[in-house]
């Protein structure tokens, strides 16, 4: 009997696990830079299965790595950190696009450059406050790109971690 009672807990340790916020990461990019430009944005697609946030983001391209939205207030452009993360509504795209929400790299390390990937991991955080890491290589486009067609390409695979 006690083996029985084992084998549920395991069973539902790992169903646990299959509803962490699983979130579809496509047509992500960075814009490219010129030598002694210290910043610039990623930008991306994002799709929760499960309601979640976009809590964090890290890279060791750049020495920080926020959440940010460009918003127009009246006449003035202006942009801002998200400090409590970025909503992703279950099943809803949210894109993260110029102009709009994107990651903002600052302290950046080197140049960006056409051709290159940069890692980024995302920070997730379900309606279980369990927070899952997704790592995604982002190419980086020309410094003059605008968003590419979707393609509907998944990008990156997902770590767990709490």
């Amino acid at each position: 009997m006690k083996q029985m009672w084992w084998l549920g807990a395991v069973l539902c340790l790992g169903m646990g696990q299959a509803f962490a916020a699983q979130v579809d990461v496509t047509d992500a990019w960075a814009r490219g830079t010129v030598p002694g430009q210290t910043a610039t944005g990623v930008f991306m697609t994002l799709q929760a299965h499960q309601a979640a946030m976009l809590v964090g983001v890290s890279t060791p391209a750049a020495g920080t790595a926020d959440i940010h939205e460009m918003k127009l207030e009246g006449t003035l452009m202006k942009m801002r950190a998200l400090p409590g993360g970025l909503p992703l509504p279950a099943m809803q795209p949210v894109q993260l696009k110029p102009g709009g929400y994107h990651i903002m790299l600052n302290d950046l390390k080197g140049p960006l450059k056409k051709g290159d990937s940069v890692p980024v991991t995302l920070r997730f955080e379900g309606a279980d406050h369990k927070v899952t890491e997704q790592k995604v290589d982002v190419p980086v486009r020309d410094l003059t790109a605008g968003a590419p067609p979707a393609s509907g390409v998944q990008h990156g695979n997902m770590t767990h971690s709490q």
